[in-house]
């Protein structure tokens, strides 16, 4: 059987719950990210590794799923660990047993949860009464693996991360409450464009700001897109409506009329810049199908590192410490 080598800032992270970025150090981001990086390489080369051997996770989706859905099982799969698709429907959660007990019961069955789910405080309520490891696939306010695989996508596309500026054209939803923690984290210069009355949250702001002044990140926000991409190494947009916002579209295309992401914007950028998008994605509306079907555009890459970003997570997280530690070997 093949060791898997994981950087000694992980070896701590056993038990650990993941809710929002903010639950990791920097150091420990930054860990994460190299594990990733040696996961896709050696799985590309056709090495396997299964430090998660007879372990269970459950997955518990109260929002459709693709890309969480199927990196998420393929990652224990290969890993050598097992999934169980636990949605509300077939479970007594939110049918008359409380999130506590839920947590509790299912706390002796299995080694950690992924749970996607509308309000946050779900997550929060899983964590406190549970033993196991709870890992937030998404809420209505963050999505920390997404998060981890773009920060994955900027390193391999751009090298170092610390020093990078990336611009965020659109929503301030979970999306880039996620991203604005990962980019104070690792010293990424975060631009934010928002419509007036979509901005980001206060928390999160405070959070990453606060965050920021250790590694040297800026987090700013500017009114007008354009000067939010000006020498941009990599441009980010999401939807313009998420999942529970389908009400809210025909006002919203309104509102972000001026802030989609066109070639005109993608020049405010530098040449040599990258276009992200976390999927899915509404051609003509948030971006247009010229940039995201062009050169520029890395999104099915992003897309890819979900599985490879959510591999090392659940390694860190869930794997035997049988592992050795060592310092991770980013050669080719």
């Amino acid at each position: 059987m093949n060791i898997l080598t994981i950087p000694p800032q992980l070896t701590s992270c056993e038990g650990k719950d993941l809710l929002t970025l903010t639950d990791f150090s920097p150091e420990e981001i930054t860990s994460l990210l190299d594990l990733a990086y040696v996961l896709k390489k050696d799985h590309k080369n056709g090495t396997t590794y299964q430090p998660l051997a007879g372990k269970t996770l459950a997955m518990i989706f109260d929002k459709p799923s693709t890309r969480t859905r199927v990196s998420f099982e393929v990652g224990m799969v290969q890993l050598g660990g097992h999934v169980m698709n636990l949605n509300r429907q077939d479970i007594q959660m939110g049918r008359g047993e409380t999130v506590e007990d839920t947590a509790k019961v299912l706390s002796r069955y299995i080694d950690g949860i992924l749970i996607r789910t509308f309000d946050h405080q779900t997550v929060e309520t899983l964590a406190k009464h549970t033993s196991i490891p709870i890992i937030n696939g998404l809420t209505d306010h963050y999505h920390p693996c997404q998060a981890l695989a773009d920060l994955l996508t900027l390193q391999e596309e751009k090298g170092n991360l610390s020093g990078l500026k990336l611009a965020y054209i659109g929503d301030g939803n979970n999306v880039l409450h996620s991203l604005m923690h990962g980019a104070a984290a690792t010293g990424i210069h975060l631009a934010i464009s928002t419509p007036p009355g979509y901005e980001p949250l206060p928390i999160v702001w405070k959070e990453a700001n606060e965050l920021a002044k250790k590694t040297g990140s800026t987090i700013t926000f500017h009114p007008n897109p354009y000067t939010a991409a000006e020498n941009a190494d990599a441009i980010y947009t999401d939807v313009w409506a998420s999942m529970g916002q389908e009400k809210e579209k025909e006002k919203r295309l309104q509102d972000f009329m001026d802030y989609q992401v066109n070639q005109a914007l993608m020049d405010k950028a530098k040449t040599d810049a990258i276009f992200l998008h976390c999927l899915p994605a509404y051609r003509e509306w948030e971006v247009t199908a010229e940039v995201l079907d062009g050169p520029q555009s890395v999104v099915f890459n992003q897309a890819e590192n979900r599985l490879h970003a959510q591999k090392a997570l659940l390694v860190a997280l869930l794997g035997e410490r049988q592992v050795v530690s060592k310092e991770m070997d980013h050669s080719a």
